[in-house]
């Protein structure tokens, strides 16, 4: 198995070194293809107006100058890997219901999914009063790329898995729930600052706030299960 690992949060982030982790631990070979620097919340964007510049930092490890979406193209079309799976993450924060159009991490893993190769977009939700365990999740995204490596799926289509934020200690792995992406939109706030000339606003709204739609992954990740999601292009 040849995989090609990218991400949205930049190729240093302790996410991709996550991910990378889960993936040696399946005796899989890897090559990164990630943004040089973060590029969060950047949807499905694409470079071609301007140069793609890519720096190779080491054997099969490439820093790119572009969006998550740029680097799987870079890394089907211009680096010629020929992958048996691109994967995305881990990203440092859920991409849930209404997340799915806004994130690079799911647009990586939609774009390798419009060229026929299989593909999954791993994402950690995120308590703000909690600390990352990143080995505890390295250990569960190579049980769920296991599971999912054995298992059927629609052609066109792409897994999307949110990892739940626990407590520090316990190791086993939450139950795997199939799940559909929330429908409900996001609870959406703004607060106002004082400016003499200005409008200025802050995003204020709270995530966990979010409705929990019935059935839905924002449901399962907030109940602190792994929501699992196949989502068709």
């Amino acid at each position: 198995m040849l995989v090609l690992l990218t991400n949205d949060d930049g190729i240093d982030a302790p996410g991709i070194a996550a991910a990378e982790r889960a993936i040696l631990m399946l005796g899989w070979q890897i090559v990164i293809v990630a943004p040089d620097v973060e590029k969060s919340m950047c949807g499905h964007r694409v470079t071609t107006h301007q140069p793609l510049v890519v720096e190779q930092r080491a054997e099969g490890r490439f820093a790119v100058q572009g969006t998550p979406a740029d680097c799987v193209r870079l890394g089907l079309f211009a680096l010629d890997l020929k992958p048996d799976l691109v994967l995305s993450g881990i990203n440092a924060g859920g991409n849930m219901g209404q997340d799915i159009v806004i994130s690079g991490t799911v647009a990586a893993a939609r774009e390798a999914a419009y060229h026929g190769v299989r593909s999954v977009a791993l994402s950690h939700y995120l308590k703000r009063e909690l600390k990352v365990d990143w080995d505890r999740t390295a250990a569960w995204a190579s049980i769920v790329l296991g599971e999912l490596h054995h298992t059927t799926k629609a052609p066109r289509s792409f897994w999307n898995i949110n990892f739940p934020h626990l407590p520090p200690g316990d190791q086993d792995i939450p139950p795997r729930m199939r799940c559909e992406p929330a429908k409900s939109p996001l609870n959406v706030a703004y607060k106002r600052r004082e400016h003499p000339e200005q409008h200025v606003f802050d995003y204020s709204a709270s995530y966990a706030e979010r409705p929990r739609d019935p059935g839905s992954d924002v449901e399962a990740c907030f109940a602190d299960n792994v929501a699992v999601s196949l989502l068709g292009i």
